[in-house]
């Protein structure tokens, strides 16, 4: 395993509890767009939950409806998840490294992950995701947009952490270039506590059936 992708796991090893402590401080758009995605969704629909963490809010929302599969890089979050979304299946693995077959899936989400992916893999993943969609299949995804090269915060939550993004229009260009047709875009500024306003860039998108 490489060095951001090590760790990216070392960190939220460290932090599993932390973070689920602090994510649940403070609301972001997550549900507002999970609830987007759940209207476009027939019930059982399998779903790819990529970069899953411990089993937050969404893992729960989308595993009541859907059978799903989520990844993440730590064991830590992993078994947090497991015991939160006990019907759900997870798989430890690095999200740029792990493979399913073709159609596997009829949805993909990704929320707050790719930011933890080296600048180099996030089209390449985009491109699998889309392999990995049925005709007619969805995506939701965050992005970052501060247009930062691979960088490491040595101290985020306690824990040294792994951060690359590009702006909105290359996460757009990104989008369409793997094949998907955007239905909405959108970027949500947020205050998160601890580190003031921070700027997402939201996307839904389908692969053409």
């Amino acid at each position: 395993m490489t060095e951001p992708e090590e760790l990216v796991r070392r960190g939220y090893d460290t932090i599993a509890e932390r973070y689920a402590e602090w994510a649940a401080s403070f609301e972001s758009p997550a549900m507002r767009w999970v609830e987007k995605l759940e209207q476009r969704l027939p019930e059982r629909s399998r779903v790819l939950d990529l970069g899953c963490g411990g089993g937050g809010p969404a893992t729960r929302t989308l595993a009541a409806r859907h059978d799903l599969v989520g990844v993440d890089i730590s064991e830590r979050q992993l078994e947090r998840a497991r015991r939160l979304v006990p019907k759900a299946r997870f798989v430890r693995a690095d999200a740029a490294e792990v493979d399913f077959e073709p159609e596997s899936f009829d949805a993909v989400v990704s929320l707050f992950m790719l930011g933890h992916v080296p600048r180099a893999k996030q089209r390449p993943l985009l491109e699998r995701i889309f392999e990995w969609l049925a005709p007619g299949g969805w995506l939701l995804a965050t992005f970052g947009t501060a247009n930062t090269d691979d960088e490491v915060e040595p101290d985020w939550l306690g824990a040294p952490m792994f951060f690359a993004s590009y702006d909105e229009e290359w996460n757009r260009r990104a989008v369409e270039s793997a094949g998907f047709v955007l239905e909405e875009a959108r970027v949500a500024p947020f205050e998160e506590p601890g580190h003031g306003v921070v700027s997402f860039m939201w996307v839904l998108a389908r692969k053409p059936a």
